[in-house]
């Protein structure tokens, strides 16, 4: 009688072990079967940007049935801009296994596709993953990454920089040098303003204590100033504020909470909407689709922000026809 029981046992515990070894992926889970999906984010530094693509992301899962406390938990790790924190969160995230891993910025996104080649990765904030090497084209990703692109309308940003600073002949551009997505960015500056009759100074900073000195050293040089959606600089945006508004230096970013912090005007990507965009990606993934199929999506609409209170600290007249267009003006 003992030997039955404790084959039965044996049998049942086998079973068990064969239920959760199951490599059922995580797009088949039902969002009423009891088990909460599981998802890490890794974020290279907090800033209102990347802050917002997350915000954004978790309020598309909300929207689809995931929520937090509920039926998802939400692993999210930051390396404080500190980019050698970058490998062993990526790491310690791969090791648990999640359903899905988010990655914000082009630097998160490196190093959790170099620790994990199967779980799927949605990436945002990232401006060129082409030449990140985290797929193989915007359109046929080939690898366990895909999600949102935030590259800028660079052409637009700089048409507005000539609308607002009309006299402009040279510009700075600010940025770390270290950073893909700024080197893209800068790289088509450079292509473009040469037809527009610009002329670009660059300054390059290797942590966020050398941005205000990158500034000073620009001044008396440009009649304008750049900033890319540089992580690195976006962080100390309000160092660059401080030395632009002194020298009456109008500043045009590539994103608007740059200019919440007191630069001139952007036309831009809407953080917030780019992340709700990858978390409805997310949701196809969870349902059933392989992200080496999906194409990575960029955003379609611009918004133009201007900031009228900086403008009147610095002198620029902002014309009837931009204010016009704006969808927010700062006072």
């Amino acid at each position: 009688m003992k030997k039955l029981i404790t084959l039965s046992m044996v049998l049942l515990l086998l079973a068990g072990l064969v239920g959760c070894g199951s490599n059922q992926p995580a797009a088949t889970k039902d969002k009423g079967s009891g088990k909460a999906l599981q998802v890490g984010i890794i974020q290279i530094v907090e800033h209102p940007a990347l802050d917002a693509a997350r915000e954004g992301f978790l309020e598309a899962l909300k929207k689809n049935g995931y929520e937090e406390g509920k039926n998802l938990v939400v692993n999210y790790q930051n390396a404080q801009g500190d980019a050698n924190n970058l490998q062993p969160i990526a790491q310690k995230l791969a090791s648990e296994k999640p359903d899905l891993i988010l990655a914000i910025a082009t630097p998160s996104a490196q190093a959790v596709a170099g620790a994990t080649k199967d779980i799927p990765i949605l990436i945002t904030a990232v401006t060129d993953p082409v030449g990140a090497k985290l797929v193989n084209s915007l359109q046929k990703p080939g690898t366990n990454v895909t999600g949102t692109t935030d590259m800028n309308p660079i052409k637009e940003q700089l048409e507005l920089l000539k609308q607002l600073v009309p006299g402009a002949k040279n510009i700075g551009v600010i940025y770390n040098a270290g950073e893909q997505n700024s080197q893209t960015q800068v790289k088509k500056v450079k292509e473009l303003a040469s037809g527009l009759g610009l002329e670009v100074s660059e300054a390059t900073v290797t942590s966020t204590a050398e941005v205000m000195q990158a500034t000073q050293s620009l001044v008396g040089k440009v009649q304008a100033i750049y900033v890319p959606t540089d992580n690195m600089v976006v962080s100390a945006a309000n160092s660059v504020v401080q030395v632009a508004d002194q020298n009456k230096i109008p500043i045009i970013s590539g994103e608007s909470s740059v200019v919440e912090k007191g630069a001139l005007a952007t036309i831009g990507i809407d953080y917030k909407k780019l992340g709700e965009q990858t978390g409805e990606m997310a949701i196809r993934i969870i349902n059933g689709e392989k992200p080496q199929d999906m194409p990575v999506e960029s955003q379609k609409e611009f918004s133009i922000v201007i900031n009228k209170k900086n403008a009147d600290k610095i002198g620029v007249t902002i014309p009837e026809e931009v204010l016009g267009k704006a969808a927010k003006v700062i006072k």
